[in-house]
């Protein structure tokens, strides 16, 4: 009843662990797996390890987190033997990976290509260092250029992560999918946002601004994905604000095929998933649903 698909991958149910949440190590994401997500997604990471920004680099702030991790990871050398041990068993491994150029994204891709399921390319990140992140994915020709070459060099489905701190999202996301992409998944963190400490009357972040995510998101990712539903042929993946599995719904109804739980972890715990799609599958038996597929995009009416 839950099982959705996207690209031809199948998932046992709607849910994945987004990037840069317990995705640093395989333990941790066999963790989340076998806590009931159908699919995780790695920590974004790059060719060379990156040190990333110094603490404190979260904040909590009313209705989520503000974040500037600046992308820290150990390299992709090291990541692929994480990625090696992850079981892939009934489930879909993901890699997040980043660049600054094409060139860098095509050697990702071939370095992973046969260890992973699918790949999401990280052109959103509104913290990261210059030349990289949401300064890819606020401008057409360059998200053009980099899904482009990362999709030549694949073998596996490759998903665009989308950044709502745009003018149109559905303009990056028709440019997305003419260069190749899989599939979408919207949204990255909103902002940059920022919070004060007035006893020393400074930022906290040692970056100073950062992404928010968390409850607060929800609508404008709900918004972005039934906006870009309208605009795309491809799958979308739905992320930002998922706690419960009415915002699983809510997602799905606005035209997502899956979604992505982050920061509802460091609140709810890993049990988040099962919880939702426990709830999920009662919801669907009490409304008479049989499928994911057949709720896809109806809150747009027609179809």
């Amino acid at each position: 009843m839950l099982k959705t698909d996207i690209c031809g991958v199948q998932f046992r149910n709607p849910l994945m662990l987004a990037a840069g949440i317990m995705g640093s190590t395989a333990s941790s994401m066999n963790w989340v797996l076998k806590s009931g997500a159908a699919g995780v997604i790695s920590k974004s990471f790059s060719l060379k390890p990156h040190p990333g920004y110094k603490n404190p680099t979260t904040v909590a702030v009313d209705g989520g987190i503000i974040n500037a991790i600046g992308l820290s990871n150990p390299g992709v050398d090291n990541f692929k033997e994480e990625l090696k041990q992850i079981n892939r068993d009934n489930n879909v491994v993901i890699a997040s990976i980043y660049g600054a150029t094409p060139d860098e994204f095509t050697q990702l891709v071939e370095e992973i290509n046969p260890i992973v399921d699918m790949i999401e390319l990280n052109i959103s990140c509104p913290h990261a260092m210059e030349g990289y992140g949401a300064s890819i994915g606020q401008d057409c020709n360059l998200s053009h250029t980099i899904v482009s070459a990362s999709k030549d060099a694949s073998e596996v489905p490759v998903i665009a992560k989308l950044t709502p701190n745009v003018t149109d999202i559905t303009e990056i996301a028709k440019t997305c999918e003419n260069a190749g992409a899989d599939a979408l998944s919207l949204i990255n963190t909103v902002g940059p946002g920022m919070k004060i400490n007035i006893d020393v009357a400074k930022p906290v972040l040692f970056n100073k601004f950062g992404g928010m995510s968390g409850k607060a998101i929800k609508p404008i990712a709900i918004s972005n994905v039934y906006s870009v539903y309208e605009a795309v042929d491809v799958p979308i993946i739905g992320v930002g604000g998922v706690y419960t599995f009415e915002d699983v719904v809510e997602f799905i109804f606005a035209g997502a095929r899956a979604v992505q739980i982050g920061t509802a972890i460091m609140d709810e715990g890993v049990e988040v998933f099962s919880k939702i799609n426990n709830d999920l599958e009662e919801f669907m038996k009490n409304k008479g649903y049989s499928s994911i597929d057949e709720m896809v995009g109806l809150a747009h009416g027609g179809e």
